[in-house]
């Protein structure tokens, strides 16, 4: 098992500088000029100019950039934004929020996804599976900001049972809705892959044997269907964290949430290449070690895997 995590921390090494790279590239390639998008329609003096691109390093081919960056990185340095204040003050603000709504939309996804997903597999081809199914059709056709503005009209405007913008300070009790969107699509597709595994476990051989040896239905869906129904599930969930909080940005769009997806947003706009990269990379990191926690969850899912040199 140590052997294995290892390997799986030395395989981020390559996965944290392709992506950072890449990124960088992408911000640095932006048509236009991050310093004139700065200042607007009041552009500055030459000399202001010139002062602020090798403030921040702008007046340096691409590679020279990336790697004054990456060099300022490992000595804990995030840059600054073009406005002048810390990345690390930014991510410090932006991040708490935005984990915050993608660990409700994940606990609503998959509590409520599982749930749904287990009674409709054990109801194959009866009404709930019938109608679940075409619940979860419905949700993935439907975009999510559409679903965003419907649940915001209904819920905030009509209803008035939640509010329309969240906070700035975010708490947990204005983020139920925004969760609710961003989880809609994820849920979707859980509901199908839980569907799915659990009609397909209950033809399996394992499952008649226990039957066979006099084990009750509760116990035979709970230990043996359900557990390994789960390790396509969980590998699903494992990948989604990490889209989760990229896929937020509409979802902090429409509810007005000062998260990591409008921070990302507005410095792709403004060019600000440091800005963007670093959110990306720890987002790299949270997307790498929540599939690592993955892997070394099946075992405690499915006892036939056994992680071995």
């Amino acid at each position: 098992m140590l052997w294995y995590t290892g390997k799986r921390i030395l395989q981020m090494i390559p996965v944290f500088f392709g992506a950072t790279f890449l990124i960088y590239f992408m911000v640095f390639s932006l048509p236009g000029d991050p310093i004139a998008a700065l200042y607007g329609d009041h552009p500055p003096a030459p000399n202001v100019v010139e002062a602020v691109r090798a403030q921040y390093n702008l007046d340096k081919p691409f590679i020279v950039q990336y790697l004054l960056y990456i060099g300022g990185l490992f000595q804990g340095d995030l840059g600054t934004t073009y406005s002048g204040r810390p990345v690390a003050d930014v991510m410090a603000s932006a991040f708490p929020i935005t984990l915050r709504l993608a660990t409700l939309a994940l606990f609503f996804e998959a509590v409520a996804g599982i749930t749904v997903g287990l009674i409709a597999g054990l109801r194959k081809g009866k009404f709930f599976d019938a109608s679940a199914l075409v619940v979860s059709l419905l949700l993935i056709s439907v975009p999510t900001f559409v679903i965003g503005f419907v649940l915001q009209l209904v819920f905030g405007v009509q209803l008035g049972w939640a509010r329309t913008t969240v906070s700035g300070d975010a708490p947990y009790s204005e983020l139920v809705l925004p969760a609710i969107v961003l989880a809609s699509v994820s849920f979707a597709y859980i509901v199908r892959l839980t569907r799915a595994s659990v009609a397909d476990n209950l033809n399996a051989d394992f499952v008649r044997t226990a039957t066979a040896k006099g084990l009750s239905r509760r116990r035979v869906v709970q230990v043996h269907v359900l557990r390994n129904s789960l390790v396509p599930v969980v590998t699903f969930l494992g990948v989604d964290l990490g889209s989760l909080m990229v896929g937020a940005i509409v979802t902090e769009g429409i509810f007005n949430i000062n998260g990591v997806g409008g921070t990302v947003y507005r410095a792709v706009k403004l060019g600000e290449g440091p800005t963007v990269v670093s959110f990306i990379a720890v987002m790299v990191i949270i997307f790498v070690v929540a599939n690592l926690l993955v892997d070394l969850l099946y075992a405690l899912l499915d006892p036939r895997i056994r992680y071995a040199k």
